[in-house]
């Protein structure tokens, strides 16, 4: 007993987010009415399908078996070549099963956004941003960033200009733009200005951002100095009117209380001056002779080992980090189940996270929560409504702790409008690493 398995193209090609097929002819060799399932194994099984699944034949029959193939148009299906099998397993005879192999090549395609974060900056010297670029494609991408303005009104500074990301991955780069010209007084002026990412292949993009000049002395400062004045002038009048004369009249009657004293101090110290000189070498005496005691030399000048200084404070522990985590839910109708978005931090360090950024720039609909996940033990360190924010900055005095092995969980409930599409919020951590 057993089975043949025919495949009718070993070799196809499909775009993602569409499919092709082929068709396997599935042969009854054995004597008995057997039924045979078939599956496609290997890499393309996740997105492969036999229509129908399973046959039933008499011997020496045969039937067609359509295979279709429909990649997702997604960055978890690499472009390039995908080796597949299709399986026909025999029920009766299941050692009597065959595979036909083949091979499914999908093609590629580019996907990326890019944004400023912040998008809006205040700042009287120089702003600082970070320009996000997701690659939610499924092939490499190199882009080129360059920054410029419209009037020409700022200078910018990128520490790094060139970057290479892999399929699913985001990269960040830190951007400071600064004035040209900068004023001490005067109203806030808004520069507007963009940051062109151009890909290796596909369109260029743009992040558009606004830094707001503002002056660079305080707002505070003229009132304050204006309330001094005034308060200057204010006890100027009080000292001409009230205090000094009465300070003069007090002074006068204090130093002819002082002569007197004075003049009776003169007289009892004339009077004991004979006393205090026998009781002065007698004091002498008894401390030459209590240095000597203590072993100490009553001649030796006088003077200790200057104090040390204290140390300096010791530095903060650990060094800066920051990551994104971006997110691409599909919109569900249970606002209970959410799609999890991990980062796991390095396995010898220790996350000190001190801020936390959400952007949720499209105006998605839902719910976002940020976990701690320990070993399977998660617990919700926050959680926003999609529909209250933009932007939203959280700052933590007391830093979240991750510790090794610990995992950070992004999840999203999306309650979108089918026609807008799915959720794709981010969340940006800063912090430290120990």
């Amino acid at each position: 007993m057993g089975a043949t398995a025919t495949l009718s193209a070993t070799g196809l090609a499909v775009a993602p987010g569409e499919d092709v097929t082929c068709t396997v002819v599935v042969r009854n060799t054995g004597d008995l009415v057997d039924e045979f399932t078939v599956d496609v194994v290997g890499d393309a099984a996740g997105w492969a399908t036999a229509e129908p699944a399973s046959v039933n034949l008499v011997p020496q029959a045969s039937a067609s078996v359509v295979v279709r193939f429909a990649p997702p148009r997604a960055a978890e299906v690499a472009a390039g070549p995908v080796p597949f099998g299709v399986r026909v397993t025999s029920r009766e005879d299941p050692y009597g099963s065959v595979v036909e192999e083949g091979v499914v090549e999908v093609g590629a395609f580019t996907d990326l956004s890019a944004e400023l974060v912040p998008a809006k900056v205040e700042a009287g010297a120089r702003g600082r941003f970070e320009v996000a670029v997701d690659n939610v494609g499924n092939h490499p991408v190199a882009v080129r960033l360059s920054p410029t303005d419209p009037d020409g009104e700022l200078e910018f500074k990128l520490d790094r200009t060139d970057l290479v990301l892999t399929p699913g991955t985001a990269a960040f780069v830190k951007l400071v733009a600064k004035p040209r010209d900068t004023f001490l007084r005067g109203p806030s002026q808004p520069r507007p200005f963009r940051v062109e990412v151009v890909p290796s292949s596909g369109p260029p993009l743009a992040a558009a951002g606004t830094l707001v000049q503002r002056q660079l002395l305080p707002k505070w400062l003229l009132p304050a100095l204006i309330a001094l004045l005034a308060l200057a002038v204010v006890l100027a009048a009080l000292w001409f009117t009230v205090l000094r004369p009465a300070v003069k009249s007090a002074a006068r009657e204090a130093a002819a209380q002082q002569v007197q004293e004075v003049k009776t101090a003169v007289d009892e110290a004339q009077a004991g001056a004979g006393q205090a000189q026998e009781q002065a070498k007698e004091a002498e005496v008894k401390s030459e002779e209590a240095m000597k005691a203590a072993g100490l030399d009553p001649e030796a000048p006088p003077g200790s080992p200057p104090t040390a200084k204290p140390g300096d404070p010791a530095a903060e522990p650990g060094e800066p980090t920051d990551f994104r985590v971006a997110a691409d839910a599909a919109i569900v109708a249970n606002p209970d189940v959410f799609t999890d978005f991990a980062f796991t931090p390095p396995a010898d360090k220790t996350l000190l996270i001190t801020d936390i950024v959400l952007q949720n720039p499209r105006g998605d609909t839902g719910t976002v929560r940020v976990l701690r996940d320990a070993n399977g033990t998660r617990g919700v360190l926050l959680e926003v409504g999609l529909a209250n924010f933009r932007d939203l900055d959280r700052h933590y005095v007391q830093p979240l702790r991750f510790k090794p092995g610990e995992r950070v969980i992004v999840q999203v409930s999306c309650q979108n409008p089918a026609a807008k599409g799915n959720c794709k919020p981010s969340v940006s951590f800063a912090g430290r690493a120990v």
